[in-house]
């Protein structure tokens, strides 16, 4: 088994939305790149996560729902916009907080999961897991969830540990 059909199978995909959404990227010519979890599996051991957590460039963004309302099921929140398909259990969530934009001009290609994807650098992944879990908004399960990923980051390049707040450097002990 393949890493992406093991994720096809692993989000029950009757379709490889990933993969349609990453072609739509790729037609559209939208920059763009990958943050959250599946970015962290670019850098470190995979863990299995229903969510592609990416940031497209702000102008691009009208461009990109257009592109996509045929395929997915679209829901606008404050800081995101989240596309859902019939066809998976995959989430696919767009970061709109603008603090993620400067992201993609560090992107580079890596592979996660078999999918080729620009993937945020790994200091601005780890940025986004301190901000992540830094919300005390979000749900507990989910800041645990962002702690874990930071930990992982730590474990491949230690010496990220100078980037984060002490609050969080507690935590790692």
């Amino acid at each position: 088994m393949t890493k992406k059909e093991f994720l096809k199978r692993v989000s029950n995909g009757k379709e490889d939305i990933l993969q349609v959404f990453l072609d739509v990227l790729e037609k559209t010519k939208i920059d763009y790149c990958v943050i959250g979890g599946l970015a962290v599996n670019a850098y470190a051991e995979p863990v299995v996560s229903l969510d592609l957590d990416v940031v497209v460039a702000a102008q691009d963004l009208d461009a990109l729902c257009s592109s996509v309302e045929s395929y997915f099921k679209m829901e606008r929140f404050a800081h995101s916009i989240n596309l859902s398909s019939s066809q998976s259990d995959l989430r696919i969530q767009i970061q709109t907080d603008k603090r993620y934009q400067p992201f993609m001009a560090r992107a580079m290609k890596k592979d996660v999961l078999g999918y080729q994807m620009n993937v945020a650098s790994i200091e601005d992944v780890l940025q986004g897991k301190v901000w992540a879990y830094s919300d005390d908004s979000r749900r507990r399960s989910k800041r645990h969830k962002d702690l874990a990923d930071i930990s992982r980051l730590i474990e491949v390049r230690p010496d990220l540990i100078s980037f984060l707040p002490d609050m969080i450097k507690d935590r790692m002990d």
